[in-house]
């Protein structure tokens, strides 16, 4: 039996996917707690219209982000932290610090779109990924020094 799946189903699909399934599974799961509907030629015109508009809704999503993020590859933000004798950061930068630093420059980051690859644990310039869609990921500059 093909169903269009109305929610995201664990191991069976997406949502908007057209996808073939037993018919008790569809009949006594799926459609029952309205996780699919059933795949009728009206249904799959209607699915189509809807993924048409979140396709161009996504596009003008991933057209902002790419303009945020060439406003934001030229930003390069300063974080002082302690050291001991050796130069040795007592811990890592954190996200938060580099949100704060962002706010700082004007920038309104959230602290979960942040993208360190390793900890900064020492002194010197790394570059830090700012993921501002799931294709567009940000690059700035953090400089650590020492207070």
């Amino acid at each position: 039996m093909k169903v269009i799946l109305s929610q995201d189903v664990p191991n069976v699909g997406k949502v908007g996917d057209v996808i073939t399934v037993k018919e008790g599974f569809a009949r006594n799961f799926l459609i029952p707690q309205k996780k699919a509907y059933a795949a009728t030629p009206e249904n799959l015109k209607r699915i189509e219209k809807v993924q048409a508009k979140q396709k161009a809704e996504q596009e003008n999503l991933k057209a902002q982000a790419q303009e945020f993020a060439k406003k934001l590859s030229n930003v390069s933000c300063t974080i002082s932290v302690e050291v001991n004798d050796l130069e040795k950061l007592y811990g890592a930068v954190s996200d938060a610090e580099i949100v704060k630093a962002l706010k700082d420059e004007g920038f309104d980051i959230d602290k979960k779109m942040i993208v360190v690859e390793k900890p900064l644990e020492e002194l010197g310039i790394f570059e830090v990924g700012i993921k501002l869609h799931s294709d567009v990921i940000a690059k700035i500059k953090v400089w650590v020094t020492k207070k």
